[in-house]
């Protein structure tokens, strides 16, 4: 039991020496996180459309 209070009030400690981003910076971030989400989706589909359209005319299924 002695351990688990140990173990919480440090943790306790380390969460007081975290320097947490402000309002704006975490907008800041998630926007770019959105914004690489949504081209890395869009190359994804170009490129598995594109394989997709080429196997299917390689199988004269196009």
């Amino acid at each position: 039991m002695k351990f688990l209070k140990t173990y919480f009030n440090d943790v306790k400690i380390e969460l007081r020496k975290v320097t947490w981003l402000s309002k704006n910076e975490m907008l800041g971030s998630t926007m770019v996180v959105w914004v690489f989400a949504i081209i890395v989706a869009l190359f994804l589909f170009v490129v598995d459309f594109g394989i997709a359209e080429f196997i299917s005319r390689l199988l004269g299924r196009g």
